[in-house]
């Protein structure tokens, strides 16, 4: 394993680390400033949640997202989860086949929007994993995907969790996760399906107009009357939502194939065991581009192409596994009939199901510098907790004047510096100093602490 390793928690390398200001801090794993991961907002209407006795956690699901992004989970070191899944893609492959280690894979990449409301419990297209966690190190120990499968000449998983051993950023953050450095592929697939679970979207225009109604039924009124007319259809006419589900608009799960039974890649191979689709939420991204090629084989390129399939599903004797509500009384494949300006109807309701934010979060971004390097700072590093729990107070914080920076690790040493990287206040203390910003500006500051025995802690201050 090659990847460069830069854990940042010694005295020398401060000014190093916040010369650049915001732009690293973006890239950085601060572990006394975790992300919200295990607390999101949910709207009131999401009833469903598949999430087992795994809840998530914000320490692992922050190992989660380093796993996700980490090259090195492949065999040649040059494919993450996230290859296959980008977030600016609404987690999913712009691509029609994923490219893995050994080829390409012969589905396209499903889209992971809020994997954690979805009613059918079982993952990947043809339901083949029970849980998500099952789902998560399965790509790991793909030939085609990820490499790890011990066929074909491939390394095996324990391969890869001996290699794991000595990376320094996992011995850290499992520690950090877990409390101790065993790394397994339990504990691998905890933290990849907390991470995934935690990826959400609930800020689309379809989110903000029911949440001034009562029913999907009534009248949105943030919808132009186009919207509106293609919600009455997917909701009541055309008989959509008996399939996907709103609010969260995932697939109910006794559903059968949908009509599409080619494979991508092969002409002329049939699949019909495909069942499971993601949700319809961010089919596009916040300036209406299509995200990705749709379906399992990537074969629709525009809403309107969904429509028009759904609207006269072909008649394929082949498909012995079409789903009864997608027939008419004779058991034929069904004849909506739709007219052009239903149609377009329909496009313009499913363009409301988008959000914003899932495609900038920081929280969800990769960690990992463009030369593979990753930085952490802040937390017990190399530190156990019974040999040492600190204890960091600054107060107040926001502050106006005077702040009190008061800690349980005996003597130690503050630097302040502001976003630019500028050192702004360097001390020598014993269990409390205080700090004039009276003549401060207004904005963001670091406030770097360490301690006699080199451990070193970060916090965030805000002056107003």
């Amino acid at each position: 394993m090659s990847r460069k390793i830069s854990i940042k928690n010694k005295l020398i390398y401060p000014l190093i680390l916040l010369a650049f200001g915001w732009i690293l801090i973006s890239a950085t794993i601060d572990l006394d400033n975790l992300f919200n991961y295990a607390n999101q907002d949910i709207p009131e209407y999401i009833s469903f949640d598949n999430t087992n006795d795994n809840h998530i956690d914000d320490r692992t699901a922050t190992l989660g997202r380093v796993l996700f992004y980490d090259k090195n989970l492949s065999s040649d070191g040059t494919i993450a989860c996230a290859s296959c899944h980008i977030q600016a893609h609404a987690f999913s492959d712009p691509n029609v086949q994923s490219t893995g280690v050994n080829g390409l894979t012969s589905r396209h990449s499903m889209r992971l929007v809020n994997p954690r409301f979805s009613r059918e419990e079982h993952f990947f297209w043809d339901e083949r994993a029970a849980t998500l966690e099952d789902q998560t190190s399965q790509p790991i120990q793909d030939h085609i995907e990820m490499g790890y499968s011990g066929t074909n000449g491939d390394p095996t998983l324990t391969d890869l969790l001996n290699d794991m051993e000595n990376i320094d950023y996992y011995n850290t953050l499992f520690e950090f996760a877990f409390g101790d450095t065993e790394i397994t592929e339990n504990r691998i697939q905890f933290a990849l399906a907390q991470f995934i679970r935690s990826i959400q979207s609930f800020d689309s225009r379809f989110d903000e107009g029911f949440a001034q109604v009562s029913h999907t039924g009534e009248t949105f009124p943030n919808f132009t009357e186009q919207e509106n007319r293609g919600k009455e259809l997917f909701v009541n006419s055309v008989g959509c939502v008996n399939c996907h589900i709103p609010p969260e608009f995932s697939i109910e799960i006794h559903s059968a194939n949908n009509g599409v039974i080619t494979v991508a890649g092969i002409p002329g191979e049939i699949d019909l065991t495909v069942t499971h689709p993601p949700s319809l939420r961010d089919l596009v991204n916040p300036v209406g581009d299509l995200n990705t090629p749709l379906m399992h084989d990537g074969s629709f390129t525009s809403l309107l192409d969904v429509i028009n399939h759904y609207n006269d599903i072909p008649n394929n004797p082949a498909n012995t596994n079409l789903d009864v509500r997608l027939t008419d009384p004779n058991g034929d494949p069904q004849q909506l009939n739709l007219t052009e300006d239903e149609k377009q109807e329909l496009v313009a309701f499913l363009r409301t199901l988008s959000g914003t934010d899932i495609y900038t979060n920081e929280k969800w971004s990769n960690p990992f510098e463009p030369d593979g390097s990753i930085t952490i700072i802040g937390g017990t590093l190399g530190i156990s907790e019974e040999s040492l729990t600190p204890f960091i107070s600054i107060s107040p914080n926001p502050v106006v004047n005077i702040a009190s920076i008061e800690t349980n690790l005996g003597q130690f040493e503050v630097w302040i510096y502001d976003l630019t990287g500028k050192l702004l206040f360097q001390e020598e203390a014993t269990a409390q100093t205080m700090v004039d910003f009276s003549t401060k500006a207004s904005g963001l500051y670091f406030v770097i602490i360490t301690s006699e025995n080199s451990l070193q802690i970060t916090k965030r201050l805000v002056k107003k």
